[in-house]
């Protein structure tokens, strides 16, 4: 492990124990009895049917990155399944490091270069983030019946505003995006020149990072594959955001009174702490969910650590038995492609 990786994974460590150390002297009692008592009640079809929609979106995810190849590789969705299991369930066992697995996979199997992929990679979490920006301001336009669900009028006007400054942001990073597009390497020319008579390593190493993510935007042939990214991924996270519904609803009683807005609250909260994660225990998602439902929906404790946790297994653990299944068929060792991905990455930026 690198020292820049190796003070990441300290941050995250920190972090992470200041967050759990908050959240257990918040509660100063914590009823184990009823805690089991609301995870038996549970109905467990709601959460079978919220992981077979979880395992839908892998095949979705297949069929987006089919379309961002279109302009380099013709290929078929059934060759671009396995990666996607695969890369998962790497990211559940192996953290963040475990992300570059999918990119990794991909550029072997369809003999492409890894930096192409990764910039794909970054123009997926693109249409990721746009998705879930432009569902809540679906909500916001839709009218107050859904805002009027939070628990106070404060909270609602608040989720509005954070509606609107996520869509802006997004908004602008798809303006750095066209601007790269069209001139993304007489950007990465420029700085590079600005750059390296300060560090010659960070002037190379940004340069080689923004050229493969003008490479990447390239996947993009035309104005049909921008429509179909676009509904792919709005249909994708969607499917998302019902399998939150179904999971949250499977306890009943108040969790049964959460609205789609409070669903995307929800979920845009497990999606920014799911950022802060330590190898196959996670730790941000869940102290995410579980800190909105309860000081935000006023969710009880036990609850809330029970429903937490059990959407952090059927959204995100679940994809863990075929992704290494599928693995171990192919004869992969995860943390060899991880260990692979870091020496390429090197001798991309050296």
């Amino acid at each position: 492990m690198n020292t820049k990786r190796a003070l990441v994974t300290v941050v995250v460590i920190a972090v992470l124990g200041a967050l759990i150390y908050l959240q257990v002297h918040t509660w100063k009692k914590f009823d184990w009895a009823t805690f089991w008592t609301n995870t038996e009640h549970v109905r467990w079809a709601y959460v079978a049917y919220a992981m077979v929609l979880i395992y839908l979106t892998f095949l979705i995810r297949a069929i987006r990155w089919r379309i961002f190849l279109k302009p380099l590789r013709e290929t078929s969705t059934a060759r671009l399944i396995p990666p996607q299991f695969i890369g998962f369930a790497g990211l559940a066992l192996l953290g963040r490091p475990g992300e570059v697995i999918r990119p990794y996979l991909i550029a072997n199997r369809e003999n492409l270069t890894f930096a192409s992929q990764m910039a794909v990679w970054l123009v997926e979490r693109i249409f990721d983030m746009a998705s879930v920006a432009v569902m809540l301001v679906v909500i916001e336009f839709i009218g107050d019946p859904f805002w009027s669900a939070l628990p106070n009028t404060h909270l609602a006007a608040q989720a509005r505003w954070s509606a609107g400054f996520f869509f802006s942001g997004i908004l602008v990073v798809a303006a750095v995006a066209v601007l790269l597009r069209k001139s993304g390497y007489v950007v990465a020319d420029r700085l590079k020149k600005l750059l390296k008579g300060r560090s010659p390593k960070l002037a190379h190493g940004l340069h080689a990072k923004l050229v493969s993510f003008t490479d990447g935007l390239e996947t993009i042939s035309d104005l049909s594959s921008f429509v179909q990214l676009a509904l792919w991924s709005f249909l994708m996270w969607s499917m998302v955001a019902l399998a939150y519904w179904l999971v949250t609803h499977a306890y009943g009683g108040v969790m049964a009174h959460l609205g789609p807005a409070s669903i995307m609250l929800l979920l845009v909260s497990a999606m920014f702490g799911s950022l802060i994660q330590l190898p196959g225990v996670g730790g941000g998602s869940q102290l995410a969910t579980i800190a909105v439902l309860n000081r935000v929906f006023g969710v009880p404790n036990e609850v809330a650590v029970s429903c937490g946790m059990l959407l952090w297994v059927s959204t995100f653990l679940s994809v863990m038995p075929v992704g290494l299944l599928i693995a171990h068929r192919e004869r992969l060792s995860l943390r060899g492609v991880v260990a692979a991905e870091q020496k390429e990455e090197a001798a991309l930026t050296d």
